[in-house]
């Protein structure tokens, strides 16, 4: 009997430290996207008046949660009746992440309309503030869902070939440091200007120094997030083109990894781009 616990003490071991290292891998594969995920939430999360800045954190966290539970047991499901079918999705998402890459380097280089801040929003009343308060946690709800479905494949896809229990454990790690990790740094990004704002009306000429510090850097933070973000999923999209179309790979194989990732991402961005604007021009005259 003895014999029989330490043999199952055994399994348990070489089960964690099989989840440890594909944890590892998985967290490195999905370090890109859960970078625009970073950028995108404190994006999304700055804009309030200060005093709601962090309830409005804590709504998107909890619909956060709620996103992972409804994509967990599917993906779980997949992974387990047609394994096949999360390379498909993989690769759909990939071509979102290229368009939306294109989409956001399109804006930088077109001019658009700025955005209304809420933060602004003085002459509003309670009720509209309220209104449109809802409907930006909504938005970010539903970007978060978007970006939680590739982070779970993504994840997924690098323990396809390990038990099921281990495809439980390491994907599901992932999900939770998605959320608890990103919406936790975004916490303490949008509440920079605040903490700068307190040092600036110390005495202490330091303490002014680095609040002013905190409150000039803080856009430079979220833009330069959002450019890191941009980049990243080139990178994440053409890995995945890649590694899973064979093409590609064979046309790329000589290059350096990073080299190879980034052209596929980029070509396929400007693809993906050309063809969705294309299918909407003629669509609107079509309408027309």
């Amino acid at each position: 009997m003895a014999s029989g616990i330490f043999a199952l003490l055994d399994d348990i071991a070489a089960l964690m430290d099989d989840v440890v290292v594909m944890s590892k891998i998985a967290t490195k594969k999905t370090a890109g996207i859960l970078g625009d995920d970073l950028a995108v939430n404190a994006e999304k999360a700055s804009g309030f008046v200060s005093s709601r800045e962090i309830p409005v954190l804590w709504a998107i966290t909890k619909g956060s949660f709620l996103n992972k539970l409804i994509i967990l047991p599917l993906a779980f499901v997949l992974s387990y009746f047609v394994p096949w079918l999360i390379t498909v999705v993989l690769i759909l998402g990939a071509v979102y992440l290229a368009y939306e890459a294109a989409e956001k380097i399109y804006e930088y280089v077109v001019p658009h309309p700025k955005a209304v801040s809420l933060a602004d929003g003085i002459n509003l009343s309670p009720e509209e503030l309220v209104v449109q308060e809802k409907s930006k946690i909504k938005a970010a709800i539903v970007t978060d869902f978007i970006l939680s479905v590739e982070i779970v494949i993504i994840a997924l896809g690098t323990v396809l070939e390990k038990t099921i229990t281990t495809q439980i454990l390491v994907v599901s790690f992932i999900a939770f440091l998605a959320t608890v990790g990103v919406y936790g740094v975004v916490a303490v990004i949008v509440r920079m200007d605040d903490v700068g704002f307190v040092l600036t009306k110390r005495k202490s000429k330091i303490s002014q120094f680095i609040g002013n510090l905190l409150i000039r850097t803080l856009p430079l933070i979220i833009k330069g997030l959002a450019f890191v973000g941009t980049i990243a999923l080139i990178l994440v999209a053409g890995g995945i083109f890649v590694h899973n179309i064979e093409s590609v790979h064979h046309m790329l194989e000589g290059l350096p990894a990073i080299v190879g990732e980034f052209i596929a991402g980029a070509v396929g961005a400007i693809l993906i781009f050309l063809v969705v604007k294309g299918f909407i021009l003629v669509w609107k005259r079509v309408k027309k």
